[in-house]
C-alpha cells in the first residue's frame, strides 16, 4: 500500500517534506520545551501572517516576506521582554494579535480568488515541488548548523541561564539566535500545517520526548522519534483516510503524546 502511494511523484516530494521538517522541528522543539518558549513559538507562527500577506499583496515571495517578519518579530519580541518593562507573554500576545490583524487587513483589499492564501493558512504539503524542497534543505542546513556549533552552549542557557552568564557564555547572541532559529523552523513548517498549526510541530515532539524520558539525551532522540514518525504516519493518515494532511501530521503527533502519557505519565 505504501508502495502504491509512493509511486505519485508529489508523494514522494511530500514524503521527504515531511521528515525533513519532522527532524527539523524535533531538533528546535527540544530547545523549546525547555526553554519554556512554546507560547513564543504561537505567537511567531501566527505574526507571520503578517508577512506572509505583505508579499502577496506587494507580489512579491510571500515566503521570503514571512521569513524576514518572522525573524523580525522574534528579535524584536526579544529584546523587549529582555529590557524588563514587560512580561514575555504580554508582548507576545500583542504582537500575536497585531501580525494577524495586518495579515487579515491586507489580505482584505485583495480582489478575487488565492488558492495560496487557504495553503498558508492551513497548509499543503502535496503541493510541495522540487525547488520548495531545496529551500526546505537550506534552512534545515542553516538552523542544524547553528544548533550543532553551540548545542553544549544552548543547552546550558536553557537549564540555567544566569549560570551561562557568570560562566561568560554570550547569552544575548544565543537567545536570539534562538529565537531567529525557530522563526525559521515555523516558516517551513507552514508548507506542512500551515500558519494555524505550525506552532504544533514545535512542542508536540520534545513535550513527548520529555514525559517519556529521565534525561536530555533520551528526550532529544524521543523528540526525533516522535517528530518523524508523526510527520510521515500523519502523512500516510492522510492519504488513506482522505484527511487535510496538515491536520492529520498534527493530530497523529497528539495521538503519541496521548499514548505517552498513558504509558508513563513523568514524575514530579
Amino acid at each position: 500500500m505504501i508502495a502504491e502511494m509512493l509511486a505519485y511523484g508529489f508523494m514522494q516530494r511530500a514524503l521527504l517534506a515531511a521528515v525533513a521538517v519532522g527532524a527539523l522541528c524535533s531538533v528546535v522543539a527540544f530547545f523549546v520545551i525547555l526553554k519554556r518558549l512554546s507560547f513564543l513559538g504561537v505567537g511567531i507562527a501566527h505574526t507571520a501572517m503578517g508577512g506572509i500577506a505583505i508579499g502577496l499583496v506587494g507580489g512579491l515571495d510571500p515566503f521570503l516576506c514571512g521569513c524576514i517578519f518572522a525573524v523580525a518579530t522574534a528579535l524584536v519580541i526579544g529584546k523587549i521582554s529582555r529590557q524588563g518593562q514587560f512580561d514575555e507573554d504580554t508582548v507576545i500576545g500583542i504582537f500575536f494579535a497585531a501580525g494577524m490583524a495586518l495579515g487579515i487587513a491586507l489580505l482584505g483589499t485583495m480582489k478575487g480568488y488565492y488558492p495560496e492564501i487557504f495553503s498558508l493558512l492551513f497548509g499543503n504539503i502535496l503541493s510541495v515541488s522540487p525547488a520548495d524542497l531545496w529551500i526546505l534543505a537550506l534552512v534545515a542546513a542553516a538552523v542544524l548548523l547553528f544548533i550543532g556549533l553551540f548545542f553544549k552552549e544552548l543547552l546550558f542557557l536553557s537549564f540555567d541561564e544566569e549560570a551561562a552568564r557568570a560562566g561568560g557564555l554570550p547569552v544575548n547572541p544565543l537567545y536570539f539566535g534562538l529565537l531567529a532559529a525557530m522563526a525559521l523552523t515555523i516558516m517551513v513548517s507552514v508548507k506542512l500545517v500551515g500558519i494555524v498549526l505550525a506552532s504544533a510541530l514545535l512542542v508536540i515532539p520534545a513535550a513527548t520526548g520529555y514525559r517519556l524520558s529521565g534525561n536530555y539525551r533520551t528526550m532529544f532522540l524521543l523528540s526525533l522519534v516522535t517528530g518523524i514518525g508523526g510527520s510521515a504516519g500523519g502523512l500516510l493518515l492522510s492519504y488513506y483516510l482522505d484527511l487535510p494532511s496538515g491536520a492529520a501530521i498534527v493530530l497523529f503527533m497528539a495521538l503519541l503524546f496521548a499514548l505517552s502519557l498513558l504509558y508513563r505519565p513523568r514524575r514530579a
